[in-house]
């Protein structure tokens, strides 16, 4: 019987590995039923590297390369088998490829916005997404760590964990880089090399070399997007003085084409300096000539606490100006208030 189980058996001759995908890191070599012969040729193909396990304990590591298979190419396993004593052929080994290619364009985001603490803005929530570049140098490390056993492990199935755990350091680095999110646009570069020094003890952890990390974008939500705009709009018309006169000079062609007239406006423009009362009153009662000369009002004061100054009251002239261009005030009306305006700053 002895001998009829040994003709049975099927004995390798050459030991190889032909990639039929680029997305399988380990794969372990099929030996069911079959025995490596002493003098058997192993070969491992460029990006690649073969390691021989006995009874689960890691042997050789063969790198690229053509090998024949004797005592001599195999020291560790020569020494687990004690083969120094009796060389045994052929023999049980398992053997696992794996791939040493460099694992491309591999994309990383945050998929919720992460809260972070910013030097302009305080605690803001922001986005990043990228890409990385690695791939496998250390098969121990790799087989201990991630793939053991298993017949085939694929890039994919470890992505998910690198991609969490960069995502999980951005907070850390952003606080520690100490540059503000308004300038984060111009320090990309910057911010990636920090995250990849962050992370390369991680990778070589798992057997694996980080070869590149990029930030391609940093981001606020929509929401908080909204505002940074507002703010820089703000900033780009010269501050909120310069802002809310423009605001005003778009508001009053409207303002007096709507039910109330620029009465209504007078209380807005008063906010942005000081004077918006004075101007609804005159022009109201312009506009209004069915009020009667008696029912007009007198143009309340400005109050003392609320000087003109000589910018202000050009700034308003120029709006006034612009209403006689529209026909809105006649060319007396805006005489009268020309001269009432110039009285305020004698």
């Amino acid at each position: 019987m002895a001998l009829m189980d040994f003709i049975k058996k099927q004995f390798i001759d050459i030991i190889q590995w032909t990639e039929d995908d680029t997305d399988t890191m380990a794969w372990r070599f099929p030996m069911a039923e079959m025995e490596i012969q002493n003098g058997a040729s192993l070969t491992v193909r460029e990006s690649q590297m073969a390691v021989f396990v006995n009874e689960g304990q890691i042997a050789d590591v063969f790198g690229p390369g053509m090998y024949k298979l004797t005592t001599q190419t195999l020291p560790v396993l020569t020494y687990l088998k004690n083969w120094d004593k009796l060389f045994e052929s052929p023999f049980k080994s398992d053997v696992y490829f794996f791939s040493t290619r460099q694992k491309l364009d591999r994309k990383w985001g945050t998929p919720n916005p992460v809260t972070i603490r910013d030097k302009d803005f305080g605690m803001v929530r922001l986005r990043a997404f990228g890409i990385y570049a690695f791939h496998l140098t250390d098969p121990k490390a790799f087989h201990t760590t991630i793939s053991g056993t298993l017949e085939n492990y694929s890039s994919e199935q470890l992505e998910g964990q690198l991609r969490n755990t960069i995502v999980g350091h951005i907070a850390d680095i952003f606080g520690e880089s100490g540059v503000p999110f308004i300038d984060m646009a111009g320090n990309q570069l910057e911010f990636g090399n920090a995250l990849k020094a962050k992370m390369e003890p991680m990778f070589q952890q798992y057997g694996l070399t980080l070869d590149s990390l990029n930030v391609q974008n940093v981001s606020l939500p929509e929401e908080l997007q909204a505002m940074l705009d507002k703010r820089i709009g703000v900033n780009m018309m010269g501050g909120m003085s310069e802002y809310t006169r423009f605001q005003t000079a778009e508001a009053i062609p409207l303002a007096a084409q709507n039910e109330g007239g620029l009465a209504g406006l007078g209380a807005g423009m008063g906010v942005g300096f000081g004077m918006g009362q004075q101007i609804a009153g005159a022009m109201s009662g312009a506009l209004n000539p069915a009020a009667g000369a008696g029912a007009v009002s007198p143009a309340p004061t400005i109050p003392a606490a609320a000087p003109v100054s000589a910018d202000e009251v050009v700034a308003t002239l120029e709006k006034l100006h612009g209403l006689v261009g529209k026909g809105i005030l006649s060319q007396a009306e805006f005489e009268a208030k020309k001269a009432e305006l110039l009285k305020k700053l004698a």
